[in-house]
């Protein structure tokens, strides 16, 4: 026969198995609260969340995040001048090889001077460097012109200068900080004036401080 001292015993057993179970449901919460939630598009699948996108990757860019020094060139441009790298030296250069042939460097012009318009006030420049064989003008002024292109537009017609930078395929864009270290590029086309590209070029601006 039960008395009350067992009584009391099991109360006290039944309220911290209570206690013991609501703090569970408690701390159980938050680890669900604060584990990263995979977003609509991310790769993950069911096997569990996947870390965020940082600003080169959302952008589609490949971050070089040692940095590297820029090869350094001089170039004819399409109005008779000369031009070199190093004349944009204090700005965010974004550095584009094309050619008049390359079917994806068309579709992405308009975008390039679309971001060229807006950010070139804040210490940006589009340089497109053609290396079309030989720099026909008969050629590339129609182009630069049916375009309505207002970047500066630089001459490679042996593609010495695509060469010294490696490039194996067009259009192959170059992302260049102001002092001239590499930290970004991208291979193919891109939409140089979208959100997400908008969102890193602020960024890189002369000037930007960016709080990691």
């Amino acid at each position: 026969m039960k008395n009350w001292a067992s009584d009391a015993i099991l109360g006290a057993s039944r309220r911290e198995t209570l206690i013991r179970a609501v703090l569970a449901l408690v701390v159980l919460g938050a680890v669900f609260w604060l584990l990263p939630i995979r977003r609509p598009g991310e790769d993950g699948g069911h096997h569990g969340p996947t870390p965020a996108l940082d600003p080169f990757e959302k952008a589609g860019v490949v971050e070089l995040k040692e940095g590297q020094p820029a090869p350094a060139f001089t170039l004819g441009t399409l109005d008779g001048g000369r031009a070199s790298l190093t004349d944009h030296r204090d700005k965010l250069v974004v550095l584009n090889f094309w050619a008049t042939w390359c079917q994806p460097c068309v579709l992405e012009m308009p975008s390039l001077e679309a971001l060229w318009q807006r950010y070139r006030a804040r210490g940006l420049v589009v340089v497109g460097v053609s290396v079309d064989r030989g720099s026909p003008r008969s050629l590339l002024e129609p182009y630069v012109r049916n375009l309505k292109l207002t970047f500066p537009i630089l001459l490679d017609p042996d593609s010495k200068t695509s060469n010294g930078w490696r490039v194996t395929a067009l259009p192959a864009t170059f992302i260049v900080r102001p002092g001239g270290d590499v930290t970004g590029m991208a291979v193919g086309a891109r939409e140089w004036n979208s959100a997400a590209m908008q969102a890193l070029i602020e960024r890189l601006l002369p000037g930007a401080h960016v709080h990691q």
